[in-house]
């Protein structure tokens, strides 16, 4: 059996999370008292709505330590699959609140309750100034893993329900127009659900470990089908481990019966052709004149 490999790491800042959870349970605290105050049905919900982030970053800032941890006789892929999880949990969170919103706007557009709209207007005001410093901490971070990606979602999408909420609460003050607010709710609930869709997605492909959708199979079989000696791929399986690492496991029937030395200089070549396509590890079982299916994608 050749294995060959290499890997990547990818080291997160802990104080950046650390300090958007601290953030975010300061304006979680506040939107909940400024909320039951003014009597407003949207700070609340935004409330909430932080509180989701407040769990999205702990679960991000846990699964990130947990991931680095190294492998051993237990656990020989390590906890690198930890962040693919909590991203699935947090886009998951996100549609479930998303739709709670979108409920709880539809009983707020059909009843009309005073508001105390100064202390929405300033309470809204305060969730964005801090919810884009925390989304700002957490940019550079989330451009190199799912994990943090999805909290990142979950905090710029909180700005932009804030600023749905601030501009009810301008509306309400200035226009006496209540019904904006939950009509920009639905609009941002929407938003969210789709954002969230494609990383639930992309995480749920990674757990059931289905071909990366930028892997071409059948141009790697026939790449590796084409060097000298080999008869035949199959029984091929092409995975991710994580967002980063692709593993692949094929068997390699032969033309003749030939040398381990010799079958090095082919699994070479594999090596190279498989890295172009971005497949870091693989395992090749070599055959020859061995009677089974040699059909590409095993039956089991």
């Amino acid at each position: 059996m050749a294995h060959e490999h290499s890997h990547h790491h990818h080291d997160l800042s802990g104080k950046n999370l650390a300090i958007a959870i601290f953030l975010n349970i300061l304006i979680t605290a506040g939107e909940i008292a400024g909320g039951i105050i003014s009597g407003s049905m949207a700070l609340l919900t935004d409330a909430l709505h932080n509180f989701s982030d407040v769990i999205a970053l702990l679960l991000s800032y846990t699964t990130n330590r947990i991931a680095k941890r190294k492998s051993t006789v237990k656990q020989t892929y390590g906890f690198k699959r930890a962040e693919i999880l909590s991203a699935f949990v947090n886009s998951a969170v996100l549609i479930g609140i998303s739709i709670f919103l979108i409920a709880e706007a539809i009983k707020r557009f059909y009843s009309e309750k005073f508001i105390n709209s100064e202390i929405v207007i300033w309470f809204a005001f305060a969730s964005i100034v801090i919810n884009f410093a925390s989304v700002l901490f957490l940019k550079k971070d989330s451009k190199d893993s799912l994990n943090i990606k999805s909290a990142y979602l979950h905090l710029l999408t909180d700005v932009m329900t804030s600023v749905a909420v601030m501009a009810g609460g301008i509306l309400m003050k200035y226009y006496g127009i209540f019904w904006v607010d939950p009509i920009l709710s639905i609009g941002i609930a929407l938003y969210l659900i789709w954002a969230s869709y494609g990383l639930l997605v992309k995480t749920v492909k990674i757990l059931m470990q289905f071909t990366p959708g930028d892997i071409n199979l059948k141009k790697i079989t026939e790449e590796i089908s084409s060097l000298e000696n080999v008869k035949n791929v199959h029984h091929v399986h092409i995975w991710q481990l994580d967002e980063k690492h692709y593993f692949l496991e094929a068997h390699l029937d032969m033309e003749k019966d030939i040398t381990i030395s010799a079958f090095q200089e082919i699994i070479d070549k594999v090596d190279a052709i498989l890295h172009k396509h971005n497949i870091s590890h693989f395992n090749i079982q070599p055959e020859y004149d061995r009677k089974d299916s040699k059909k590409i994608i095993a039956e089991h």
